[in-house]
């Protein structure tokens, strides 16, 4: 049977990702000078204006608005005709001290265990994915349209198209055949660009320098490549849309593929398992698949604030399973403890190393060696499945 399933990424200076960006930015500049600081930071970016909100708690003294204009110069908003500039936007600072019942909520300190001494963040659901289907166990589509973005990003900022501005969107239609990527059905590009510039060019360019080096070997003589459908995308960033963090989710996750629990990532720390335990569930699901237990694997992890352990986890292989689900599940309880203070200590993360993952996925990054994409514990879970 075919089947056609499509994701989409951005760029980083896409205005939702800029959010995402700044927010990033200041959890990295607290952590770095207070690894137990807490952070919950979100941004709004608009024509000529950055705001900077939420709580922290932390022995760290920051300059957000330094933070911020840093971010916003080294996505390329370095012009006042882009509509917003680092050098000329204002930057409105409304953080405060996060909220005490919530700090006492996070901090157990009679509990005997040292891992219970940190309760969750916050209540909610989270997901972990991944599958044999590429090298980054990361669905095909999803994988395709961050190579896009970042490769938009790359040739803007190499100087090899000067017309090219911060803003874009990349999507990638791939078709399925029985369960595997056999083609790319459709590749749909958005670029922003200088007023002079003719379409017939820009498509020309996109398509030899963004499009055949990334998806070489997977196009052929009917794949549909579509670029700035709309026939001119000259007002973008802020300057058209509203940015705020948080509202791109599924480009930071799996691109649609498995499921979601709804919260978002950046300007969160560790203590926040809407970050913390889906980088986990991502973190047992790699090894999962790395360990030929499975082909695919979604891992769905719950909690309630205040509370160290989990409510519920839950393993589902979609039918790909190499062991019986009752073994796969006593093996993932076994080998990882998904209590937050065990989470940041395994994952190493309370470290100034957010910032890179704003854009182009949290997850399958392999270019940053992050701890939650490590195969490490393969050889623990084929012994607690009772595999030799």
């Amino acid at each position: 049977m075919k089947r056609l399933i499509t994701a989409e990424s951005v760029t980083e200076g896409h205005p939702d990702k800029l959010a995402d960006r700044v927010s990033d930015a200041i959890l990295d500049a607290v952590l770095a000078q207070d690894p137990q600081g807490r952070v919950a930071c979100e941004t709004l970016v608009t024509e000529g204006l950055v705001i900077v909100g939420g709580e922290i708690a932390a022995a760290a003294h920051i300059e957000p608005a330094v933070l911020a204009r840093r971010a916003v110069r080294d996505v390329g908003y370095v012009k006042a005709e882009y509509g917003l500039s680092f050098d000329a936007c204002a930057v409105a600072t409304l953080i405060r001290q996060q909220s005490p019942d919530i700090a006492q909520a996070v901090r157990r300190n009679a509990a005997d265990d040292p891992y219970d001494r940190i309760g969750a963040g916050d209540q909610g659901i989270m997901f972990g994915y991944a599958s044999t289907e590429t090298p980054e166990r990361m669905p095909l589509p999803i994988t395709l349209a961050h190579k896009l973005a970042r490769r938009l990003a790359e040739v803007r900022k190499e100087g090899s198209l000067l017309y090219l501005r911060p803003d874009g969107k990349t999507q990638v239609t791939v078709e399925y055949e029985d369960g595997r990527p056999i083609r790319v059905h459709t590749v749909l590009l958005a670029a922003q660009h200088a007023p002079e510039t003719a379409l017939d060019e820009l498509r020309r360019d996109l398509y030899e320098l963004v499009v055949e080096p990334v998806l070489d070997g997977w196009l052929d003589n009917k794949t549909d490549v579509l670029v700035n459908t709309s026939g001119r995308f000259v007002v973008g960033g802020p300057a058209s849309d509203t940015g705020m963090t948080g509202r791109k989710i599924i480009v930071d996750t799996y691109g649609g593929r498995g499921s979601h629990g709804g919260g978002a990532f950046s300007g969160k720390d560790p203590t926040k398992v809407d970050r913390s335990g889906s980088y986990m569930a991502r973190y047992a699901a790699v090894n999962v698949v790395a360990a030929g237990l499975a082909s695919a694997c979604e891992v769905q992890v719950s909690y309630a604030i205040g509370q160290a352990h989990p409510l519920a986890l839950n393993v589902d292989t979609h039918g790909t399973g190499q062991v019986p689900p009752s073994a796969l599940d006593r093996a993932v309880r076994t080998v990882f403890d998904f209590r937050p203070a065990a989470i940041i200590e395994t994952l190493d993360m309370r470290r100034p190393i957010y910032e890179p993952l704003s854009c182009y996925g949290h997850f399958g990054r392999l270019d940053l060696s992050p701890t939650w994409e490590e195969p490490n514990r393969v050889d623990a879970l084929r012994a607690a499945a009772g595999v030799r």
